[in-house]
């Protein structure tokens, strides 16, 4: 287990001289982080005596240290999927550094700067081959797999945060996402909104910052009450209770539907562009991910993706019912269990 006193190193300098550390790099995004976490944990339980340093968006850091994996956070981000600037690390190199962001020499090069004792990463000469058409999380358990470290994939959940949420017991409903490819038309949302309220279900609506807009739309048009349009964007402690405690999270492809993965809470996912195969969770009946294959998309597209829009409203309705009547007096299982339905 790491140690009981976790802090920013943004803020810390300081630490024992005896203390080893390990630097691991995942600067990148939510839906990032709760991927990577088998892979954290792989690492903190091969290196148990170190301090274990993840450099990662500092906006995340009270959900990278609820993972156990994670000792502290050195504050790193850049714009897009842009590798970090790591040159305000403190004191000596780290004994191990950790390339978890990604296959090239960009990455490698910002750890390799920082002269580690030792250097893992797919850009070095003994990195292990680059897994293209493996789920994310499998991807990076078997990086370490190659350089001897046991990591497993299904090592994910995340316990109960100790925040109360603003609406136990709801369906979560996220209409948004980072890019226009991945972000199912307000108004289909909108129609399950009306279809989940018939039923006698309690939603509440949600958005990231910027997404205030798209949260209001959905509401006016499926004639949700302002109360239950969480608008702003939450704080990630108040969100993650929001979605430990639903009974559902409807969303695309985007860092809250693995926050429902986290937290053993049943959820429906819309992909488009990408394949639940690379971003979608384990298999099981609780989660369940929406897509009609086909040739892959832009991600990172401004306009609704084709496969995206196949999806009509009435099956997106007919599956979180589904889920939901599944629920109803059920304890929730202690381990992700998750399905595709394509």
């Amino acid at each position: 287990m790491p140690p009981t006193h976790r802090r920013t190193l943004s803020v810390i300098t300081e630490h024992p001289a005896s203390t080893p550390r390990v630097l691991v790099l995942r600067a990148l995004g939510l839906g990032d982080l709760l991927a990577g976490v088998p892979a954290l944990r792989g690492v903190r339980r091969a290196f148990p005596g170190h301090q274990v340093v993840l450099a990662q968006p500092p906006g995340l850091t009270e959900l990278a240290l609820a993972t156990g994996a994670v000792d502290a956070v050195l504050a790193a981000e850049a714009p897009g999927r842009a590798v970090p600037d790591l040159g305000h690390w403190p004191g000596p190199p780290p004994d191990v550094a950790v390339d978890l962001h990604g296959n090239g020499p960009e990455s490698r090069d910002a750890l390799a700067a920082l002269h580690p004792r030792r250097l893992l990463a797919h850009a070095c000469p003994d990195g292990p081959p680059w897994l293209g058409h493996a789920n994310e999380r499998d991807r990076w358990c078997a990086f370490l797999h190659g350089y001897g470290i046991p990591a497993d994939p299904r090592d994910l959940r995340l316990p109960r945060p100790a925040t109360p949420s603003p609406a136990p017991g709801a369906v979560v409903v996220h209409p948004g996402a980072a890019s226009g490819s991945r972000r199912w038309p307000a108004e289909r949302f909108a129609a399950v909104v009306r279809c989940l309220r018939a039923a006698g279900h309690h939603v509440v609506l949600t958005g990231g910052p910027g997404e205030d807009a798209l949260v209001r739309s959905v509401a006016e048009r499926s004639g949700q009450p302002g109360h239950d349009a969480l608008t702003g964007g939450l704080p990630l402690g108040q969100l993650s209770a929001l979605v430990a405690e639903a009974s559902l999270v409807l969303s695309g492809d985007t860092g809250l539907a693995h926050l429902a993965v986290a937290y053993g809470t049943r959820s429906v996912t819309l992909f488009g562009p990408v394949s639940p195969r690379l971003w979608g969770p384990p298999s099981g009946p609780d989660h369940l991910a929406l897509w009609r294959p086909g040739p892959p998309g832009d991600p990172h597209g401004r306009t609704p993706d084709a496969r995206l829009l196949r999806l009509r409203t009435g099956e997106v309705a007919a599956a979180c019912l589904a889920l939901l009547r599944g629920a109803r007096g059920h304890r929730r299982p202690t381990g992700p269990e998750v399905a595709h339905v394509h």
